[in-house]
């Protein structure tokens, strides 16, 4: 298990640097809209919310390139490496449509809430412009999980560092209109295009030219769309989107519930729910190198090793969250401090980060759990505990508990509910875990 430990954290710490790496692109819009405008900072919340809820449940759905390559490898199946990526390629094109489609006529969205006409303007049009960078978006994440399904994340730490670097420097040329007239929102929405552009592009190139990747041949022989391969494509990415698009949905929907509660609330809300935010890409990095390792050892057929890297990756994760919520607990003043300088929205803040603290070990147990069930090919099993957790448990629970319960418990009830969830997402993820090494088991002493 020592083994696997060391190769699931030299995968996954390039991975989480991407990841921060990403997440500051978001932050450097904040800061700068900031100090530009409410009204296009309220734009960009709005539409930023929007734009990474479809994103990130088509990511899912392209994400199955993930198992069915490292069950390739395992397998020693190398010329089917490619075939797999090109046929994820073209889903990730045939999705793009939707997606543009969804950003362009958001009308269906925006009769959710009621938005300000100044602000309303100008979301449609950032959302509209990012449109445009959907396919890069869509293709970037395909060869991004191509990547780490091979244990090859650093290239593209690389370039996701790169990427947050120019869209720093794009981003306030355009909103400050350092050459041109001040952009606002639609500067960091076309910021935001071209550095999605620019990192595709940089991505297909490694993987085409890369000698750790050359026994692939990744795009040699290209194969046009096949309908068993998009089935089954399909088949395992679908219910990971909609897994991604639950979690976010939950998420979003709480602070929409939230801003019943008042503007203090809701900003002390977004503080600890950036905070978590942060924490959880820990997890999730060690997730996806977890998948690669399970993957690879369940096309291999050892069942030993997958054993292990399931151990090892739950060890890692739950034992490392759990040490992240002790250092929020004790760090809680100034950590709070850092975000807001208002004393009404730090009561709020303080009062939630315990809830955080308290649910990191088992927000890593069933996010490793998940991930190595997609190793497995599962997918469809977790995604019905996803939904029955963040959904009614998170959700509904936490809509009862803030609003409707003897002693309403304002927004800490949502938080109360998320760590409910949580911990029934880990304990049910878990037993399917274990039902599942038991399946492979039976299977291996058969043979």
């Amino acid at each position: 298990m020592r083994g696997q430990a060391a190769k699931i954290v030299g995968h996954a710490w390039p991975i989480l640097v991407a990841q921060l790496a990403a997440m500051g692109m978001m932050v450097t819009d904040t800061v700068l809209l900031g100090h530009h405008g409410t009204v296009d900072l309220a734009a960009v919340a709005v539409g930023g919310g929007i734009y990474i809820a479809i994103v990130f449940a088509l990511v899912g759905v392209l994400q199955a390139v993930a198992p069915t390559v490292a069950q390739h490898v395992g397998a020693k199946r190398d010329g089917e490496v490619a075939g797999a990526l090109q046929q994820t390629v073209w889903l990730a094109l045939a999705l793009s449509v939707p997606g543009i489609l969804i950003l362009w006529f958001p009308d269906p969205i925006l009769a959710l809430s009621t938005i300000e006409p100044a602000v309303e303007e100008k979301l449609r049009a950032y959302l509209r412009i990012l449109a445009c960078g959907m396919p890069a978006a869509l293709l970037y994440r395909t060869f991004y999980s191509f990547c780490n399904a091979l244990r090859q994340p650093r290239p593209l730490m690389v370039i996701s560092l790169g990427n947050t670097l120019l869209h720093g420097a794009l981003a306030w040329t355009l909103v400050a209109g350092v050459f041109t007239e001040p952009l606002g929102a639609l500067g960091c929405g076309l910021s935001n295009v071209l550095v999605n552009w620019v990192g595709c592009a940089l991505a297909a190139l490694w993987v085409a030219r890369s000698p750790a990747l050359a026994r692939y041949a990744p795009f040699a022989h290209w194969q046009a769309p096949r309908w068993p391969a998009q089935r089954e494509l399909l088949r395992l990415g679908l219910p990971m989107g909609f897994s991604n698009f639950v979690e976010i949905t939950s998420f979003t929907l709480i602070a929409l519930f939230v801003a019943q509660l008042g503007a203090t609330a809701v900003a002390g809300h977004r503080v600890v729910a950036n905070i978590g935010a942060i924490c959880y890409m820990l997890p999730l990095a060690l997730a996806i190198a977890t998948l690669a390792q399970v993957g690879q050892a369940v096309g291999a057929r050892d069942r030993p090793r997958s054993r292990a890297a399931i151990g090892a990756g739950l060890l890692l994760a739950g034992g490392l969250s759990a040490l992240l919520g002790v250092a929020l607990w004790l760090a809680a003043q100034p950590l709070v401090a850092a975000f807001s300088g208002d004393p009404a929205v730090r009561a709020v803040a303080l009062s939630l980060i315990g809830y955080v603290a308290l649910y990191q070990f088992f927000d890593a147990v069933q996010t490793v759990a998940a991930y190595a069930l997609r190793g497995y090919k599962v997918t469809f099993a977790p995604m019905l505990v996803h939904t029955v957790a963040f959904w009614g448990v998170g959700l509904l629970g936490g809509w009862w508990l803030a609003f409707k319960a003897p002693q309403p418990m304002g927004v800490e009830g949502f938080w109360l509910s998320t760590l409910a969830s949580l911990v029934v997402a880990a304990v049910l993820i878990c037993g399917i875990l274990w039902r599942e090494l038991r399946v492979h088991t039976a299977d291996s002493a058969a043979r």
